[in-house]
């Protein structure tokens, strides 16, 4: 048998949990502001278009990388797009130290400017393989006006112990380099390999970056409930020593 207590606070609660729910569904609009979320890129269509722009340019059109750096260094953010399958293979990728001062991991901007150790934006030739400081390396050619003197800057692709992977598990984020696009060095190979002279290198900031928090906004007085209160003036009176 229920008892009459029981039955009371069971229907107390039910009218609780209904006027929540009224409450959320009559909110008002200047309470609810919802955050859109963002796109996923199309680096396939991304590769086209760039394709299209620059075909005269690029010999060798069956793969493209794509370079994506909207997104954080913690994050595959290298597209390596296979034109003839449709498909699209993530990988980690550096930025330059110049695009990243506070090193948190985030590209802020690009520079073409000589000594900057700036990453720079847009559409690159690949171009010969050679054997430098570095190792295995592959020269690029800058084929726009904010990437034109990557051979002067000596802007190439190659790889380097700050760029594994693994540093991302231990410290959230990858090296920098001094604006060369740098991978892990077990991973350079393959990149090396299959990105070959004669192809498009396209880099960008191409995801938004996550949304900042939106400050919250009150409509203009007298907000609603509130038409007939009145503010007690802080300059005014004895301000209590103990709270009752």
């Amino acid at each position: 048998m229920i008892d009459r207590r029981s039955m009371l606070a069971a229907v107390a609660g039910a009218g609780a949990f209904a006027a929540t729910t009224l409450r959320a569904q009559t909110m008002p609009g200047w309470i609810q502001q919802p955050v859109a979320a963002q796109p996923p890129v199309d680096y396939l269509a991304v590769a086209k278009r760039q394709l299209e722009m620059q075909g005269r340019n690029i010999p060798q059109t069956d793969r493209v990388g794509i370079v994506d750096f909207g997104l954080p260094s913690s994050r595959a953010r290298f597209a390596l797009v296979d034109m003839v399958a449709g498909k699209v293979d993530m990988f980690p990728v550096t930025h330059g130290r110049g695009s990243d001062p506070q090193h948190d991991g985030w590209l802020k901007s690009f520079s073409n400017r000589v000594g900057s150790l700036a990453t720079s934006r847009g559409a690159y030739r690949t171009s010969d393989y050679y054997w430098g400081s570095n190792g295995s390396s592959m020269r690029l050619a800058g084929l726009e006006p904010d990437n034109n003197n990557a051979d002067q800057r000596a802007i190439v692709v190659h790889g380097a112990w700050y760029a594994e992977p693994s540093l991302i598990a231990t410290q959230g984020k990858l090296g920098r380099s001094e604006g060369c696009f740098v991978f892990g060095e077990e991973l350079l190979p393959m990149i090396l390999y299959k990105l070959g002279p004669g192809r498009l290198l396209f880099a960008d900031k191409l995801s938004l970056p996550p949304p900042a928090p939106v400050p919250f906004e009150l409509p203009g007085p007298p907000a609603p409930g509130t038409e007939n209160m009145v503010r007690a003036s802080a300059q005014q009176g004895v301000f209590p020593k103990t709270a009752d």
